[in-house]
Order: structure tokens, then sequence, then C-alpha cells
């Protein structure tokens, strides 16, 4: 690999902006000089703030709505379904 053309590499801490939760990973975005940094573990890192994570996601913490009550196949069968006539041929 190329030096010159691929970004640093280098841990970054992710907050969920709901509930604060904080995550230290690897990421690319930590040659970005514009984000704040948090201090975690007795070390500085540089944060990213996000919308969702999997602390604070519907589907991860249990409150998940069911939207579709009954299934796709029942739904098709009812709208589009054995109708009367439907197997006869056109003479």
């Amino acid at each position: 690999m190329k030096k010159t053309i691929h970004p640093a590499y280098g841990p970054v801490a992710f907050r969920d902006r709901s509930t604060g939760h904080v995550v230290l990973t690897q990421s690319t975005l930590s040659s970005r000089a514009d984000l704040p940094s948090i201090d975690l573990e007795g070390a500085t890192y540089p944060v990213v703030d996000v919308d969702t994570s999997s602390d604070s996601h519907p589907f991860w913490t249990g409150t998940a709505r069911t939207l579709d009550s009954e299934g796709r196949v029942e739904a098709f069968q009812r709208r589009y379904g054995k109708r009367a006539g439907a197997g006869e041929q056109s003479r």
C-alpha cells in the first residue's frame, strides 16, 4: 500500500446523543482536526456524536413496534386472491 494516499486510522469515541453511551473504537475519522475531544480512561480521544446506536435503537432495546399484524401472504390473498371465474378461459 502507498503510505501517502490512505487516511490515518486511530482510536475514536462514538457518543449516542440520546443516551450518552460512549463506544471507543478505531476509525479513519481520527484524522479530522475539527472533531471535539473527550477524556476516557485517562486518555483524550476525538468524539463523534451519533443520533442512534445499539444503546438507543428500538430493535436492540426491545421497544420496536410491529407494523404488520397480519402476514404479507394473507394480505395479498385478501386483495388479489381467487375470484369467481378466474380459472375460466374466454372463447
